[in-house]
């Protein structure tokens, strides 16, 4: 995995640099903790978003990983705080949106990156699994837009940055149901919001990642392994480049699409996947 450290450095002199491309903007990132050492995408997204200019929310189901995100920013010389949100319940988004409206104003940029995954098909997945998932994978892009959107009209417009995955729109050899099924749904949910929203001033896209070294793969992927060291190198063989991506990979994503440098795409499902969605068939499973 990537090392904290490393990418906390790299970059921590940036706003010494050019012009930041989100500064006077707030960003609320849903589920800026990483799920385990490391960097996740949602803890990436943030503390890109931050080090572009931008006043960032970190909300996270567990507080102290969001905590850490802000943590990281505000080491930094950016503007974070923390905040604990489940994205299954809308009362408890409201709550979220209502800290981060009285603590920063607005919100410019809504960025969801919950997600769960499975490892059933129909026939295996239990009817909580599947539940589960369309409340978490579904359901936060449902329960966050709804809370949100109405500020963003309010204050003339905004971005919404919807984290989705190749799944959605490939097979990519797992044999997880409900997240192909949810992701596919995340996809047009992201075009049905640009195209309501487009007349008042709001964009929504979509980031679709394929294979990337997080701390969540050894969580929820590993299984389906023999061993890490047989999943990192099939998840790496499945690359046309040989490798997989990082989270950065996906929040460089992320903020370009938030950017105004981007003020004409709306409705994009962008693939961040080195190749593996042009190629005819993965060779992941092949590598196993």
């Amino acid at each position: 995995m990537i090392e904290e450290t490393n990418q906390t450095a790299s970059q921590s002199d940036h706003r010494n640099g050019a012009r930041l491309r989100l500064a006077g903007k707030t960003a609320i990132v849903f589920g800026a903790g990483s799920d385990g050492p490391g960097w996740g995408n949602g803890k990436a997204a943030a503390v890109v978003y931050a080090r572009e200019g931008a006043k960032v929310a970190c909300v996270d189901r567990n507080v102290a990983a969001a905590e850490e995100t802000a943590g990281i920013i505000a080491s930094e010389g950016g503007s974070a705080i923390a905040v604990e949100a489940d994205v299954t319940q809308l009362a408890s988004v409201e709550a979220a949106v209502a800290k981060v409206i009285a603590a920063f104003g607005t919100i410019s940029v809504l960025h969801n990156n919950v997600g769960v995954t499975h490892m059933a098909g129909p026939v295996e997945l239990t009817e909580e699994q599947f539940q589960q998932s369309i409340d978490l994978n579904l359901g936060s892009v449902y329960r966050t837009a709804k809370v949100v959107i109405p500020h963003m009209i309010e204050a003339g417009g905004g971005c919404v940055i919807n984290i989705s995955s190749l799944a959605g729109i490939r097979w990519v050899g797992y044999p997880y149901f409900a997240y192909y099924a949810t992701k596919a749904a995340v996809n047009q949910a992201t075009v049905a919001i640009a195209m309501q929203y487009a007349r008042q001033g709001i964009r929504a896209n979509c980031v679709i990642p394929g294979m990337i070294d997080t701390p969540l793969i050894y969580r929820q992927i590993s299984s389906q392994y023999a061993s890490r060291e047989e999943m990192v190198a099939a998840r790496n063989a499945a690359i046309p480049g040989g490798r997989m991506g990082d989270a950065f990979d996906i929040a460089y994503a992320a903020l370009f699409l938030a950017s105004d440098e981007a003020k004409f795409i709306t409705g994009v499902c962008l693939p961040v996947d080195g190749g593996q969605s042009c190629t005819v068939m993965s060779s992941a499973m092949e590598a196993r």
